[in-house]
């Protein structure tokens, strides 16, 4: 089923329809909330995933090195004691007690502290507590130890490594005591640790600024200092707990109240023999200082990169809808053109069916009318009165006769769509030799033309015939929209695209009347006019239209009421390869005859 005129020329109207701000921002809005749903959430979920994990295994790679630092500082320990105790068995059971009590218990007391020093004095006791033999910094020849705690351990077990204690010497020290026997008779040989040296020993860790190690015995008494907590030989506030195999690594609050926002980590480990339990403790956040500036770091990082994507993702999407914007300029322009076809093509066909339909009524008055002044001539008739109107009346039948064909032609030459004359034109003198033509008509309206041409504008192909109505049609409408103004100026310009190459503007602008913006979207619908009945017909920028899209250009408007309107012809080098193909078909046709189309 064909469609009528009026159903085709709805279609791209609804495609006219230009979308709103609020559509643009929408848009906006939607492609940055995808981009960061695809790309910047898995970026951060599987970054913070990461990041949890590598915090999880770099904690748990601390407190195994903490751990390990620990255990080798407890095997650092008891290897001191172990080291000791064994010297001390060996003096005992190498040398009889009598070979001691010379100058010889002084001889290996220096030897002792050369090959391993920690040792203060060196004693020899018998079986009822009294020194038989003294070297060391004390007055303690005379004592005797028969009352002391340790001295029935040692007599029973043979080794005996004490606690720390005042003494005689009302100093804290710690012993170690083995037994040798002589002549079936048991007698001691005791040595006193340096208690300084033993401490620097102890806390020999690297605990940072927050750090603290100390011993503790079973009751929880201080066997070494600590760094902040207390002092030896004073009782601590946290009892130790039951003896275990190896070390223990645990977290727990600083302190009481405020404090216990704070964490510390803390490592446990009892000596075999005495035992004592070592304590290593240490504040959480130091120890994990360079795990934490590692997550700091990552993190940094992490977040830099998410800000970036979502930068580059504001930059790359505003340019994606500027892009769009610019798209759908292009295309609501695209189809205003094709509306403004489908409007030139519907008129076309209804402006051929009423030109023909109107020319047979007109050739029938045109034969009636010379019919009748044939017969007025052969008729004897002595009114010179009535002769006189008559042929004033068949006149004017002449001139309505002649009028109305030249609306049917311009309605036929509108409607027609046969080949053109190509050829090349110089468009500079082309568009002189139009001024000329209406130069006169201008001038006695007070207009005057002046025109700016480019020098170098060069020669294009193109149909003269077409373009010399395009342009009478344009300058005509323009001396028009002075009506009523004393004077004006045209001006015609052409200029050449030198860089791009893509043809040449010619532009036409007028200080007339102008053209309001609710008329200048339909300057180039066929029958509208903004000129007074009898004046126009509407048809004549409609075919300037049509004649320069066929030639493959463009035209445009711009205008400003009460300033002028300016209308803008682009013209290719060379016309569109169908049309010359056609042309050469058919070189003795044209697409309009020349004729003022106002």
């Amino acid at each position: 089923m064909k469609k009528s005129p009026a159903h085709r020329s709805r279609a791209p109207e609804s495609a006219l329809a230009s979308y709103p701000k609020p559509y643009y921002a929408r848009l906006f809005r939607k492609f940055v909330s995808l981009t960061v749903i695809c790309s910047l959430v898995p970026l951060l979920l599987v970054g913070w995933g990461i990041h949890i994990r590598h915090n999880r295994f770099a904690k748990s790679r601390v407190m195994v090195h903490f751990k390990s630092q620990v255990d080798h500082h407890m095997q650092t320990i008891e290897l001191f004691l172990q080291e000791r105790c064994s010297r001390l068995k060996l003096i005992a059971h190498t040398n009889r007690r009598d070979s001691l009590l010379g100058g010889r218990l002084a001889h290996i007391f220096a030897e002792l502290n050369e090959a391993s020093q920690g040792f203060t004095d060196l004693g020899v006791i018998d079986a009822n507590g009294d020194h038989l033999a003294y070297i060391g910094p004390y007055d303690l020849i005379d004592k005797n130890y028969a009352g002391a705690f340790w001295f029935e351990k040692v007599m029973r077990s043979g080794l005996y490594i004490s606690d720390m204690f005042m003494g005689f010497r009302n100093e804290p020290h710690f012993i170690m005591a083995v037994t040798g026997a002589q002549d079936g008779e048991k007698w001691i040989l005791r040595a006193t640790i340096d208690t300084a040296f033993f401490r620097s020993l102890v806390e020999n860790v690297k605990t940072g600024r927050s750090g603290e190690v100390f011993l503790l015995n079973r009751s929880g008494v201080y066997q070494t200092t600590p760094r902040f907590s207390g002092r030896i030989m004073q009782k601590a506030l946290d009892m130790p707990s039951d003896f275990h195999d190896g070390t223990r690594v645990f977290i727990r609050p600083k302190g009481n109240g405020a404090a216990r926002a704070e964490k510390q980590i803390v490592a446990q480990s009892w000596l075999a023999d005495p035992q004592w339990l070592l304590v290593v403790r240490q504040d959480y956040r130091e120890a994990l200082k360079d795990v934490n500036y590692a997550n700091l770091v990552t993190l940094f990082f992490l977040h830099i990169s998410a800000l970036i994507i979502l930068v580059v993702t504001v930059l790359i999407t505003r340019y994606m809808i500027t892009t769009i914007k610019r798209r759908d300029r292009d295309a609501d322009r695209l189809n205003k053109q094709l509306l403004q076809a489908g409007k030139l093509a519907s008129i076309g066909e209804l402006s051929a069916g009423v030109a023909h339909e109107i020319n047979n009524p007109l050739a029938i008055i045109l034969t009636e009318k010379q019919i009748l002044t044939d017969l007025a001539e052969q008729t004897d008739v002595d009114s010179q009165e009535f002769r006189a109107q008559l042929s004033d009346s068949m006149q004017q039948i002449d001139r309505q006769i002649r009028r109305c064909k030249r609306i049917t032609h311009n309605l036929l030459r509108f409607a027609r769509r046969t080949t053109s004359v190509v050829e090349s034109v110089n468009l500079n003198m082309f568009i002189d030799e139009v001024i000329e033509l209406l130069g006169r008509e201008a001038k006695t309206s007070g207009i005057s033309i002046t025109r700016s041409f480019d020098e170098n504008l060069p020669v294009i192909v193109s149909d003269p015939s077409q373009l010399q109505q395009v342009f009478l049609n344009l300058i005509n409408n323009a001396v028009d929209a002075h009506e009523g103004k004393p004077y004006g100026r045209i001006h015609i310009q052409t200029m050449h695209d030198n860089e791009n190459r893509q043809g040449i503007t010619v532009k036409i602008s007028d200080t007339g009347s102008g053209i309001t913006a609710e008329h200048l979207d339909k300057i180039f619908d066929p029958f509208f006019t903004t000129k007074t009945v009898g004046k126009g017909t509407g048809l004549g920028l409609s075919i300037c239209y049509s004649i320069v899209r066929q030639l493959g250009g463009d035209i445009s408007v711009t205008s400003q009421p009460g300033v002028g309107t300016e209308f803008s012809i682009r013209l290719p080098l060379e016309p569109p390869s169908e049309l010359i193909k056609s042309t050469s078909a058919n070189p003795h046709s044209h697409f309009l005859e020349k004729e003022d189309l106002t």
